[in-house]
C-alpha cells in the first residue's frame, strides 16, 4: 500500500506540474483503487460501481488542484469516492415494498419499536438545544452534510458550525446523563 501511495502521489504531483503521461498514470492507478472500493460497497450492482468509478475519476480530474500535498493522496481519493457514494445512495434511495397495514398486524418487530423509540428520544433531546446547535447537529450529524454545505445552507461560518456541533453534543451528553440518573 505504501508503494501505491508513493507512486500515486508522484504521478499526481507530476501531472499537476504538466506531465500528461503522469496524469494518465495517476488516473489509471486511481481507477484500480476505486474499482475495489466501489465493488466492495455495491457487490450486487457492478454497472453502478463502474459508473461511480467514472464519475469519481472525473471529479479527481476536475478537483486535482484542491489536493494538499501535506496529506496522503489515497485519503484524498477515498474522501472524494465516499462523497460520490453518499450522493449515489441519496439519488437512488430505494423505498421499501408497499405492504397494506392489514397484512402486517401481529408482525411487530421489537427491535424496530426500539429504533423508533430511540429516534423519538433523539428528537426530544434535540428540542432542548438552542436552535443554532440543533440546526448544526441536524444538518451535519443527522443529514450527513459536510460542514461546508451546512455553512452554506445556514449562512454561518464553517467554524461556527463546528463550534455549535461541539457545544450541542456536549449538552446532549449532559442531558442524557441527567436522564439516566
Amino acid at each position: 500500500m505504501a508503494i501505491e501511495e508513493t507512486s500515486l502521489r508522484k504521478a499526481l504531483l507530476d501531472g499537476l506540474a504538466g506531465d500528461a503521461n503522469a496524469h494518465r498514470a495517476f488516473l489509471e492507478g486511481a481507477s484500480q483503487l476505486l474499482r475495489g472500493y466501489y465493488r466492495r460497497r455495491l457487490p450486487n450492482d457492478p454497472a453502478e460501481a463502474e459508473d461511480l468509478v467514472q464519475e469519481t475519476l472525473i471529479a479527481l480530474h476536475t478537483k486535482r488542484g484542491s489536493y494538499d500535498p501535506a496529506y496522503p493522496v489515497t485519503a484524498w481519493i477515498h474522501a472524494i469516492a465516499r462523497y460520490r457514494l453518499i450522493d449515489h445512495w441519496r439519488r437512488t434511495k430505494r423505498r421499501g415494498v408497499s405492504i397494506p397495514v392489514d397484512d402486517v398486524l401481529g408482525l411487530s418487530d421489537p427491535a424496530a419499536a426500539d429504533a423508533v423509540d430511540a429516534g423519538t428520544d433523539v428528537a426530544t433531546l434535540l428540542e432542548k438545544l438552542p436552535p443554532k446547535q440543533r440546526e448544526a447537529i441536524r444538518l451535519v450529524k443527522l443529514e450527513e452534510k459536510s460542514v461546508r454545505d451546512a455553512a452554506a445552507a445556514t449562512g454561518w461560518s464553517e467554524s461556527d458550525i463546528k463550534v455549535s456541533i461541539h457545544r450541542g453534543l456536549k449538552t446532549l451528553a449532559k442531558l442524557m446523563r441527567e436522564a439516566e440518573a
